[in-house]
Formats: C-alpha cells, structure tokens, sequence
C-alpha cells in the first residue's frame, strides 16, 4: 500500500451561516461552479445562540464548511456577501495546519487554476461592401 503523506501546505476553509436550505444550495453551488471553492459541505439544522440588535437570539441554521484555496479569501467573501440574504454573515476562513496531500492538490486545483479566464474584447472588424 503507497503511503501518502501529509502536508502543511495551507488550505483555507471558510465557514459561513444561512438562515434556510435553499440558500445554503444556492452559495454551495454558486462557489463550486465559478470555481472558487473545491467543495462545500452543509451542515443541516444547527442552532446558534447569539447577540443581535439588543437581545438574545436563538435560531436554526445551516453551516457551509468551504474549502478554497489559500489565495481565495477575498473572492469568497465576496461572493458570499452578494449572495447571503443576512446583513451580518459570518464569514470566517481557517488556513488548515495539515492536509493530505492528495486532497490538498485536489482543492487547489479545483478552485484555482480551471477558473474561467476573463473574456478577452473582439478586434474591431471591416464591414464588407
């Protein structure tokens, strides 16, 4: 059996709430399509107990475990405040201590190198007569 080992190259993972499943689909699948996150697992059903706007609040929701790559953070949190109906959304993002190093190059990959290239402008062209 080949050993593989692990690795300290980083991986990011951010985590974010949302108040509904649909919206959990709708980032998850709005992430991995563009190419910004490799994977997306949602966490159904959690309850989270916080502070907001002077009172205690106790409400379910859905948690997105999001893993990207190390440079990906800002675009993330981008697409996650466009796309998070909450005026607050919990973005935060982990750079990972250890990885396989399968998975690690996996991520990367999957959430770098295939996103789509900006649309290049079309030369003007000659109109025949």
């Amino acid at each position: 059996m080949k050993s593989v080992k692990s690795t300290s190259a980083s991986l990011l993972v951010v985590v974010t709430t949302v108040g509904t499943e649909q919206q959990a689909l709708e980032i998850a699948h709005a992430l991995v399509g563009k190419h910004l996150a490799a994977c997306v697992n949602i966490v159904p059903r959690i309850r989270s107990v916080f502070f907001w706007k002077g009172k205690v609040n106790d409400d379910t929701e859905w948690m997105l475990v999001i893993k990207t790559a190390p440079g990906n953070f800002d675009v993330v949190r981008e697409a996650i405040r466009r796309l998070n109906v909450y005026e607050l959304p919990e973005i935060l993002g982990f750079a990972t201590a250890h990885a396989d190093a399968l998975f690690a190059r996996w991520v990367v990959d999957s959430s770098s190198s295939r996103r789509p290239a900006p649309a290049k402008k079309k030369a003007p062209t000659k109109k025949a007569r």
